[in-house]
């Protein structure tokens, strides 16, 4: 043991452990830190190790404040949190060689476990980072006489990496995919929500979205995309309203029945992370979604939104089609449910909104029509100065009477609830959608990218001989919402930094392709690294002509794969001295060894460098002098020259006497 070696080793700990310092009690990164500089500070200072019963109340304690805090060691958090603890104390009764090589070895393991929370590019880029120096600390460790420098310990340990990459990437790809993990560790514990959209809305939630980059899906569509207006991605449909907030509440028993027409659109979502239980669809989709694992029941409720049996902490990947034209309705107009459903439609809370009812009810009497009463509502947002704002003032009395009648600013929550609420007041069933609206087509990738800031609530009325027909009170106010995104309706001040340039500027331009090329190299990482299952694997392996290969058979190919690479490692480890790149001091010998070997003498295997000089000498007495300078300054390189500098300059100087060394010829 030695202070260097502990460097090294307590440099891998802190690495490997540093990612988890936002996600432990605020206690724990304290301990495990102070437990290494303990016992660097006893090597440091020859001061004994704590004893063995030290140790053991350490450790019992530790432990018992962790079951503690965690109300138990079952789940990710507890099992890493202890894991931290059990290497800061096993820092401790670190003696020699065998307690350093299982720390290597925790450390590694300690590595693996940061992807249970991250699988993003940067986090892989820092744990590589993380695995080399652990190696370079590993080789440190066998290291006994410290014969390599830092340099040539990561240069070791890179040259191991590389080498193991073939193996590695082998497996990856061979290796039968699982339907299900081998555990079922939760992804992330409930209790830290991500930002999307929640089971219900109120003025402000999706204002607050809107200033949010982080990428709620990405869409492909194999053929013909729709138009921008036409991206409306449903999520859940609100019901229930008890005069500010939006909620599910309790949803018809049946869904309306789908009619569609018209040629279908397929696409391919890959959902990131969102904790909630349910999918997004484009529009409608009358078909249930594919693809989806085994464990995730899906059905669809009466707002024709996609239910899941539990909630997603993890991204998934599923296919479905829309239709262009489609009809929501009911059969049995007259039937219990559709008359449940109606009620639902209509529901508005005791005493709420007294002004907005009047209006609508001044319109009903006017033409009881409900379509000429949607248009009168569309009318009165377009014709009374209403403004499309990101930060509205607040309402806190009545929000739908504040906004429709004094504020007349709001967002697309503000324009949703309170168009609704007219409809329902003028006996015109209706209800609030949300979900995404929209998206940014990536040209390198082709994919479209929806993000949090797409979030958006529009609404469905129920007309006669149609069905539910959507209806987007934001678009009167805001059409380039709609039309080219939520990034041009938003005022200047918030904006991405890239919108706020000229559009023709090099400078935008490049700031596009920045974002394009960032967004598609996550895409691919996304597509063939963290969702590489058993459809992705057929598909690569159809492309080289295995595509219907059996479980048992890929398995003797991975074998197969495995064995010839074990045999081409061998043959150029047992080889390699054959063709191995020599140094260059080497090389400059064995040059002058061929020039003698020309005129007839040959070195034999085993004479030095000096004895075979003498034999040259005598048998070349005209080249004597060459022979000796070349022969002794070779021998000062080898043997007893340490400087950089100087071997660097020697060499030059041997290079030029044997370039001009000729012997003669012919001489035995």
């Amino acid at each position: 043991m030695n202070r260097k070696t502990l460097q090294w080793l307590n440099l891998s700990l802190i690495l490997a452990f540093l990612p988890h310092i936002v996600r432990l009690p605020w206690w724990l990164p304290p301990i495990f830190l102070g437990l290494l500089f303990w016992r660097y500070w006893a090597l440091a200072h020859a001061q004994h190790l704590p004893g063995a019963l030290l140790r053991t109340l350490l450790t019992i304690t530790l432990a018992a404040v962790i079951v503690i805090h965690y109300k138990g060691l079952y789940g990710r958090d507890a099992g890493i949190a202890l894991l931290v603890g059990l290497l800061g104390l096993k820092m401790l009764e670190l003696r020699g060689h065998r307690e350093m090589i299982i720390l290597i070895f925790l450390s590694y393991f300690l590595i693996m476990t940061h992807f249970l929370y991250s699988q993003s590019i940067p986090t892989a880029l820092y744990l590589m980072l993380v695995l080399l120096i652990t190696t370079g600390t590993l080789i440190s460790i066998h290291d006994t006489q410290n014969g390599l420098d830092i340099r040539q310990r990561l240069q070791l340990a890179t040259r191991l990496l590389v080498q193991a990459m073939p193996l590695a990437l082998v497996l990856f790809v061979l290796f039968p995919r699982l339907p299900t993990p081998l555990w079922g560790i939760p992804e992330t514990s409930p209790d830290k929500a991500l930002s999307g959209i929640s089971e219900s809305m109120s003025p402000g939630s999706f204002s607050e979205l809107s200033l949010s980059d982080k990428v709620a899906f990405r869409v492909r569509f194999p053929a013909q995309r729709p138009k921008n207006h036409q991206l409306y991605w449903r999520g859940l449909v609100l019901w229930h309203t008890d005069g500010s907030t939006w909620t599910q509440g309790t949803p018809p028993l049946s869904a309306a029945k789908i009619r569609v027409s018209g040629t279908p659109v397929p696409y391919e979502i890959t959902l990131e992370s969102h904790q909630q239980n349910w999918l997004y669809s484009l529009d409608i989709s009358p078909d249930a979604a594919q693809g989806l694992p085994l464990r995730l029941a899906l059905h669809r409720e009466a707002g024709q939104q996609q239910r899941l049996r539990r909630k997603l902490y993890r991204r998934v990947q599923y296919r479905m089609q829309a239709y262009p034209d489609y009809q929501l309705s009911y059969q049995q107009l007259n039937s219990a449910t559709s008359l449940r459903t109606f009620h639902r439609a209509l529901q508005l809370p005791a005493g709420a909104h007294p002004k907005a009812r009047a209006l609508a009810q001044s319109w009903q009497e006017d033409n009881p029509n409900p379509e000429a009463i949607i248009k009168r509502a569309l009318l009165y947002f377009s014709d009374n100065e209403f403004e499309y704002t990101l930060a509205p003032e607040l309402m806190p009395d009545d929000p739908v009477d504040s906004f429709l009648f004094d504020k007349r600013a709001g967002f697309c929550e503000h324009y949703s609830s309170a168009f609704v609420t007219l409809m329902r007041a003028a006996s015109i069933p209706a209800r609030v959608v949300v979900g995404y609206q929209g998206g940014t087509m990536n040209p390198l990738g082709d994919f479209l990218t929806v993000r949090a800031r797409d979030a958006h609530a529009w609404t469905e009325v129920w007309l006669a001989g149609k069905g539910w027909i959507r209806i987007d009170p934001t678009a009167e106010v805001a059409p380039s919402r709609v039309n080219q995104g939520i990034a041009t309706a938003l005022p200047e001040s918030v904006r991405p930094l890239g919108m706020l340039l000229d559009e023709n500027s090099w400078l935008f331009i490049s700031w596009q392709q920045l974002r394009y090329g960032l967004d598609a190299i996550n895409n691919s990482w996304n597509q063939w690294v963290l969702n590489y299952n058993s459809a992705q694997q057929n598909h690569l392996l159809s492309r080289i002509g295995l595509e219907h290969i059996s479980k048992r058979n890929l398995l003797l190919l991975l074998l197969i794969c495995l064995g010839v690479l074990t045999l081409l490692a061998a043959w150029w480890i047992l080889s390699g001295y054959h063709w191995h790149k020599k140094d260059p001091l080497q090389q400059q010998y064995l040059r002058f060894c061929r020039k003698l070997a020309g005129s007839g003498l040959v070195r034999q295997p085993w004479e030095g460098s000096e004895d075979f000089a003498r034999r040259a000498v005598r048998q070349q007495p005209a080249s004597s002098e060459q022979i000796w300078a070349i022969s002794e300054m070779y021998a000062r390189l080898r043997y007893r020259e340490n400087d950089p500098r100087t071997l660097k300059s020697g060499l030059k100087t041997l290079k030029n006497l044997i370039r001009y060394f000729h012997p003669v010829k012919g001489r035995k």
